[in-house]
């Protein structure tokens, strides 16, 4: 039995390591530019101890990008339209420090290559949103006319955007301000305003 725990223990941490350098080269190289040699080499274990986790490069690619709102959790509680502006928050914050994060902002523009056919990261993110803005609605925080699916694609649309250009302007370092300003001008758009202006 301990010798089983052990193995266990050990083939969950080659599977973290591959699953982090295969993010790093992603988020370097692109998709295109990634191999599973380079990889291998990166996490330091064989191209065995790569295929033994994962079946091909488009498998690790596909769950990089399914596995983003994993890597995405708000430090507080919160639900509704608080939760909405959290996650966005959160993850401006950490795009530039979380290798997973950086690699599912750089694999987003080769989904074709890995995930045909299969709902796609900005579907994904979308409907986390939606979920959170129609939460915000049943509650009364929205104004009723806001049309929930909408609204959750520019957020995303908006952030995908910025993630974009704060990248080559300054790799990432000024993102969470125009997520901040994302905000800023949409929710005089969409929030009811409260008692006390908010």
């Amino acid at each position: 039995m301990p010798g089983r725990v052990v193995k266990q223990a050990r083939a969950e941490r080659t599977r973290a390591a591959v699953l982090l350098a295969a993010a790093e080269i992603f988020a370097e190289q692109g998709f295109s530019g990634a191999s599973v040699m380079k990889i291998a080499d990166r996490a330091g274990v064989t191209l065995g101890g790569v295929y033994f986790h994962f079946r091909s490069k488009e498998e690790l690619a596909r769950e990089i990008v399914t596995g983003q709102p994993d890597f995405v959790v708000p430090p507080e509680s919160s639900k509704g339209l608080q939760r909405a502006i959290d996650v966005t928050r959160v993850w401006a914050q950490q795009v530039a420090q979380s290798p997973m994060l950086r690699a599912g902002a750089r694999l987003v523009w080769e989904q074709d290559r890995f995930m045909p056919g299969e709902e796609n990261s900005h579907e994904q993110w979308t409907g986390l949103v939606m979920a959170d803005l129609q939460t915000a609605k049943d509650a009364g925080e929205l104004r009723p006319d806001v049309d929930v699916k909408a609204v959750a694609r520019v957020v995303v649309n908006a952030c995908t955007g910025a993630q974009m250009h704060s990248y080559v302007e300054t790799r990432h370092e000024d993102l969470p301000e125009r997520v901040e300003e994302i905000w800023r001008c949409l929710l005089p758009a969409i929030a009811v305003e409260t008692r006390d202006g908010r």
